[in-house]
């Protein structure tokens, strides 16, 4: 059992699942439960990132006086998680650099997810560690902003993230999987991934595309179902 109360085989498991799906299509899913997991906004620095992983969440918050850090958190988190930086969509100051990104991507951490800005891109593109924030920028969010808690719930685009969440970042953007609801919506979205690949097959044979959306459900594939 992990520290955030997670069966590790479970885990693996299903960040297995996760990462043979798009966000597109995870996206399709949470609407069908009416839930709120695309992160509004947010976007990978390469577009050839990709990550899928478990939530490691870090709050920040304006910096006091004195000023605290921005954290020294990065060896405390465990190998293939997420670092979930909310910095409240602040564009003053960044809080991910070239040292964060060379030591994430010598532990193998999964990736690194922002509401807010990162700077020293290059490194990250050349190493091909995958970081996904609002934007980039050269300033340091040093004495500006602080870190404030770890493991605790946090925004992200206009979406909660809780510690151990699902996390998917493609170059669509990225989604979150809250825990209690992953079997779901990863069932869902394997289902609709098949019902689209039949209508593509049925296509390339010659059909016309209106014919196999309506053989195959398409229009209703994401829409979202009545409660019981």
């Amino acid at each position: 059992m992990s520290a955030n109360g997670i069966n590790a085989t479970a885990v693996d498991a299903n960040v297995d699942r996760l990462a043979k799906l798009d966000t597109a299509t995870l996206s399709d899913a949470l609407d069908r439960f009416g839930l709120n997991g695309q992160c509004y906004g947010i976007a990978p620095r390469d577009p050839k990132f990709r990550m899928a992983g478990r939530a490691y969440t870090l709050l920040y918050v304006v910096a006091g006086n004195p000023p605290g850090t921005v954290g020294d958190f990065i060896d405390d988190v465990p190998p293939g998680h997420i670092m979930v930086l909310d910095n409240g969509g602040r564009t003053s100051g960044t809080i991910w650099g070239d040292i964060l990104t060379e030591v994430a991507h010598r532990r193998r951490l999964g990736g690194t997810l922002i509401d807010g800005l990162c700077r020293d891109t290059a490194l990250c593109t050349e190493l091909g560690y995958p970081v996904f924030s609002s934007d980039h920028w050269m300033r340091t969010g040093k004495d500006r902003v602080q870190l404030d808690a770890t493991n605790v719930p946090v925004s992200i685009g206009g979406v909660r993230v809780a510690p151990g969440d699902l996390i998917r970042g493609d170059a669509d953007g990225v989604i979150v999987i809250p825990q209690g609801d992953e079997e779901r919506v990863l069932a869902a979205a394997e289902e609709i991934d098949m019902v689209e690949e039949r209508i593509r097959n049925a296509v390339r044979g010659g059909m016309r595309l209106t014919d196999a959306r309506k053989q195959f459900g398409y229009h209703s594939l994401q829409t979202r179902e009545k409660s019981p």
